[in-house]
C-alpha cells in the first residue's frame, strides 16, 4: 500500500530531473505545481483498488479450490469409472461428465457457499471487513463442510507426514492438512462407491463371456454382446438418478 502511495510521487520526481530545460529553481511556480500534486497523490485511498486487486487474484485460484474443497473430485472420479464400467469410450463425453459434477457440486455446496457469501463476501465487497478477516470468516463453513466428511485416518495420515503437533481442538487444526486430508478421503470414497458399481456389470460381462464359451463362439468379443445388457440394466434401475442421489447424500451437513 506504501508502495502504491509512493509511486506517483516518484514518478513526477524522475520526471522534473530527467526532463530537459526544467529547472526547479527557475520555475516556482512549477515547483509548487509538482509538491501540491505528490502531496494529493500522497492522500489518494487505495482500498478499492486493492480490494479489487484481491478479487481478481483470488479469481486465479477457483479452479484449484473447485478440485480440492468441493465434492466435484468424488463425482468426476466416479462418473468417470461408470462409464468404463458400463464399457463405453467416449459417451457421455467428457464435457458432460465435467459439467454434470460441476453443477451437483455446487448444488451440494449450496449451503456451504450461502454462509461464505453472508459472513465475508457481501461484508467484504461493502467496505466493512478487512481482506484477512473477510478470508479467515469465509474459510471457518468451508472447513466445517470439509472435516465433516473426512474420515479420521486421513487426517491422522497428513498430520503424521507433516510431522504436525496433535491439537487440542480442531480450531487449531492447519487449513493445508485439513484440505488434504479432505482430498485423500474424497479419493478413497469415490474408488469404494466405484468398486460397488463395478460388481453388477461385472457380473454381466462374466455370464455373457461363460454363455459365449459354451456356444463356441471365441471370435465374438464378449464386450459386444454384454454391452447392450449393462446399458439395459442401467436404464431400467434409473442409474443416473440413483447414482446421483447415493452419491449426494453421501455427504455430511456443514
Amino acid at each position: 500500500m506504501k508502495t502504491i502511495r509512493w509511486m506517483l510521487p516518484a514518478t513526477l520526481f524522475a520526471a522534473g530531473l530527467l526532463l530537459p530545460g526544467v529547472a526547479w529553481a527557475e520555475d516556482p511556480g512549477l515547483s509548487g505545481a509538482m509538491v501540491e500534486a505528490a502531496e494529493a497523490a500522497r492522500d489518494v485511498p487505495v482500498a478499492s483498488t486493492v480490494r479489487l486487486l484481491v478479487i481478481l487474484t483470488g479469481l486465479t485460484f477457483v479452479p484449484a479450490m473447485l478440485l480440492v474443497m468441493t465434492p466435484f473430485t468424488r463425482f468426476i472420479i466416479v462418473f468417470s469409472l461408470l462409464r468404463q464400467a458400463l464399457g463405453l469410450q467416449q459417451s457421455p463425453p467428457n464435457q458432460v461428465l465435467i459439467g454434470l459434477a460441476l453443477f451437483m457440486s455446487m448444488l451440494v455446496m449450496g449451503p456451504t457457499f450461502e454462509q461464505v457469501q453472508a459472513t465475508a463476501l457481501d461484508p467484504f465487497l461493502a467496505g466493512e471487513m478487512e481482506t484477512m478477516a473477510a478470508l479467515e470468516t469465509g474459510m471457518q463453513p468451508m472447513r466445517r463442510f470439509m472435516l465433516a466428511n473426512t474420515r479420521q485416518t486421513d487426517m491422522a495420515a497428513v498430520f503424521e507426514m507433516a510431522r504436525l503437533p496433535t491439537p487440542a481442538t480442531v480450531a487449531e487444526i492447519p487449513s493445508t492438512a485439513v484440505i488434504c486430508a479432505f482430498v485423500l478421503s474424497e479419493l478413497t470414497t469415490a474408488f469404494i462407491i466405484a468398486f460397488k458399481i463395478y460388481i453388477p456389470f461385472l457380473v454381466v460381462d462374466i455370464v455373457v463371456a461363460n454363455v459365449l464359451l459354451g456356444m463356441g463362439m471365441m471370435v465374438l468379443p464378449p464386450v459386444i454382446i454384454s454391452l447392450p445388457f449393462k446399458l439395459m440394466l442401467f436404464v431400467l434401475m434409473d442409474g443416473w438418478n440413483l447414482l446421483v442421489r447415493s452419491i449426494a447424500a453421501s455427504f455430511g451437513g456443514v
